[in-house]
């Protein structure tokens, strides 16, 4: 099969052909439609993020079944979707309805580039093993985890669907669990991009009366609105804020989420919550990122600062799924850009260069 390979830190990816990859037992291999671009591979790519190499990046799939072991519930030709965590099912955070916290993708996946029994199931043709991003998701096929294989209804398009993976996902754990945001609240979004725009969406479904999303660029933030922001703050123009604290009637808003990942943006979603506000980090950063607060105001606001990495899988996905297909969610809305397997470098070089509103897509 063809998959996009990082060899070294600060290099291109280039198109390989790899080994048919073959799953094992519990496992199912899925022949990919399509896989969404993603901020966090950027983070390998430039090695913020420590990552065993080569590696096929992506994370955000969807597709069909091409083979499943026969208790996997799925049959070859089945639509299918998967989330970037990949649940064991087994462990003590699994088993407590965790699998966010899943301890052996953490320990297994994230770390060292392999499946849970210890290996990967990509390899050069020279029989070189080559590290899995998750699932490696830029490629013509991958090996998931069949706890991590959701069924894909027909009334959903099979290529824009990818996002369900990763940007619908993530944002619906961050407004449901992470922010358990309550009908009437006010929401400040800092971050309007893939992952951000659909958290504005989220928060409308959710009840929120009030959405503002944050941003650098004037057209992510006429993409915010698209996406059912009420209000938007141009941070590069006056005082955010000030911006914000005259948009909220000088209280700030009832929950703050931060979609970058950088010190000083979570600092101001920290300065834009309400007293008994809780401000939700959604953001990936480079590994030694630290960010500060004023420990006075932590603590006399009863302000909360909670992490929140994608959904919890096996409950939360069949949810996100079944509103998409009820129509409550488009997956098309955020999508603006679709590229090829051979256009990869592209696609992560615009979206460096901050030039994606929404989402891209790469369409095998």
């Amino acid at each position: 099969m063809n998959a996009a390979v990082l060899s070294a830190v600060g290099t291109p990816l280039r198109i390989e052909e790899l080994s048919h990859p073959e799953p094992r037992g519990g496992e199912v291999r899925i022949k990919i439609a399509a896989c969404g671009v993603c901020h966090s591979d950027l983070h390998i790519a430039k090695g913020d993020l420590k990552f065993p190499m080569p590696v096929v990046l992506g994370h955000e799939i969807s597709g069909t079944v091409d083979a499943a072991d026969a208790g996997s519930g799925f049959k070859k030709g089945d639509r299918v979707v998967s989330s970037f965590i990949m649940p064991c099912g087994k462990c003590p955070s699994c088993l407590r309805g965790r699998d966010d916290l899943c301890e052996t993708y953490f320990a297994f996946n994230r770390v060292k580039g392999v499946l849970y029994d210890g290996k990967t199931r990509l390899f050069r043709q020279d029989g070189t093993p080559v590290a899995m991003q998750m699932m490696g998701g830029m490629a013509e096929y991958a090996i998931v985890p069949d706890t991590d294989v959701f069924a894909l209804p027909a009334a959903l398009p099979l290529e824009e669907s990818c996002i369900l993976g990763c940007a619908l996902m993530t944002a619906y754990g961050a407004i449901k669990n992470a922010a358990q945001l309550r009908e009437g609240q006010s929401v400040v979004v800092v971050g309007a991009g893939g992952v951000g725009s659909n958290v504005i969406t989220m928060a409308r479904l959710f009840g929120a009366k009030q959405v503002i999303a944050v941003d650098l660029r004037q057209d992510k933030l006429e993409a915010a609105r698209a996406m059912g922001a009420t209000d938007t703050i141009d941070a590069r123009g006056a005082d955010p804020l000030a911006q914000l604290q005259a948009l909220t009637s000088g209280r700030g808003a009832d929950v703050a989420i931060e979609a970058i990942g950088r010190p000083e943006t979570i600092g101001q979603a920290f300065n834009m919550v309400a007293e008994g506000g809780r401000v939700v980090v959604i953001g990936v950063a480079p590994a030694d990122a630290t960010a500060s607060f004023t420990i006075n105001k932590l603590v006399r606001r009863g302000i909360q600062i909670v992490g929140s990495f994608g959904c919890r899988v096996r409950t939360d996905m069949p949810e996100l799924i079944a509103m998409a297909a009820a129509g409550r969610i488009d997956v098309r809305a955020s999508i603006s850009r679709r590229y090829r397997l051979d256009q990869v470098n592209e696609a992560y070089e615009a979206m460096q260069r901050g030039e994606i509103l929404g989402r891209a897509i790469v369409v095998m």
